[in-house]
Order: C-alpha cells, then structure tokens, then sequence
C-alpha cells in the first residue's frame, strides 16, 4: 500500500505521539511545528486538508466542526485521559496500517 495515510496532531496532543509515530516512519506534522499555536480549529482543519492530513484531536470542538464543515481529509479521535499515549500510537499506526487516506475523507475515526 503505497498511498499511506499522514497525520497532524492538534496542539493539546502530547508530543510524545508523534516520536512514536515517527519511530515506526508515519509522516507526522504538529501544531507548534508548523507555527499554528493559537489558531482556530477551522484553520487547524484547513491547513490539515491542504496538506492531506488527517487531524488526531481529543478535542470534541472538532466533532462539531466536522458537522458544521463536512468537507474535511478526516479526523481521528480519541477522548481524554481515555488511552495511553502507547494505546493512542496503536491505534494510529493500526489506522495507518489498514485505512487509505480516501477511506478518511469526510470520517470521523474512534480510537
């Protein structure tokens, strides 16, 4: 499977995810490395559709968001304090693993 999904992690996510994500050689992006600390989810939503990135948010505000805007490159997620940061990476690496990035196109994934 050559076209494997790429995520973008929200600013409240712990930057522990994405080293392990980037361990196991996910493409991964962050909020503060990408300078978009502060913005609204609207523009966290668009710059991970215009990169072709699925966002991972504990944020409920993006399942709002998701209603109100359903044209999106998917959003993966999972409650707070619900998982392990091991149990969340699992689970965006078993994402990574099975799901095309058009599979996520307009989803909302539950970890």
């Amino acid at each position: 499977m050559a076209n494997r999904i790429k995520f973008h992690l929200d600013e409240n996510i712990s930057y522990s995810i994405a080293l392990g994500l980037r361990h196991r050689s996910l493409d991964v992006t962050t909020t503060p490395e990408t300078g978009l600390l502060g913005v609204s989810d609207q523009e966290q939503l668009q710059f991970a559709g215009s990169e072709g990135r699925v966002i991972f948010t504990q944020d409920t505000d993006f399942l709002k968001l998701a209603q109100s805007s359903p044209d999106h490159t998917g959003i993966a997620y999972c409650s707070q304090r619900n998982k392990s940061i091991d149990q969340v990476i699992q689970g965006l690496v078993l994402m990574w693993e099975i799901l095309e990035p058009e599979e996520m196109c307009n989803h909302i994934e539950f970890l």
